[in-house]
């Protein structure tokens, strides 16, 4: 069982009980899986957790937009490449393991089709680049990545 996060706060409101922390939450993400003749769209992470792995292209949420619209944002600002975003594929959860967390994402992959664009890493993106998908597990991968890659039967 997770502690509490250092800062989160307790408090009664109404008639029940309210559990409300601070600044130690789950931080949002969206996440692309673009395949498209064979191949898989992937970035290089140029920082933050697992730099210089592996991923799809991706990142966090941001206030006021949805899940569909942070994944096509992340993906046009990684890759340069205009998506058009369809069904989930994905959900999971991006944490360490110390107790508690220092971080922690909760993701949604979508998958997406390629519509527009021009391919360049940008971004947090120290590197993108069409991936044959039977290629993809012989890379330095995020760990949540080999979860994708079986999910999808890759």
């Amino acid at each position: 069982m997770r502690k509490w996060p250092a800062g989160a706060a307790r408090r009664a409101v109404g008639p029940g009980t309210v559990v409300t922390m601070s600044e130690a939450h789950p931080t949002p993400g969206a996440g692309v899986v673009v395949i498209n003749d064979g191949r898989i769209l992937l970035i290089r992470r140029a920082s933050g957790a697992f730099v210089d792995h592996w991923a799809v292209p991706g990142g966090r949420q941001q206030w006021g937009e949805t899940m569909r619209e942070a994944a096509t944002r992340e993906v046009l600002e990684e890759t340069g490449l205009i998506v058009e975003v369809g069904d989930p594929v994905w959900v999971g959860d991006i944490l360490d393991d110390a107790d508690p967390p220092a971080y922690h994402y909760t993701v949604v992959d979508f998958l997406a089709t390629a519509v527009g664009g021009e391919l360049v890493a940008g971004d947090d993106a120290a590197e993108t680049r069409w991936v044959p998908v039977d290629e993809v597990r012989a890379m330095r991968l995020t760990p949540t990545m080999v979860d994708l890659i079986d999910g999808l039967g890759l």
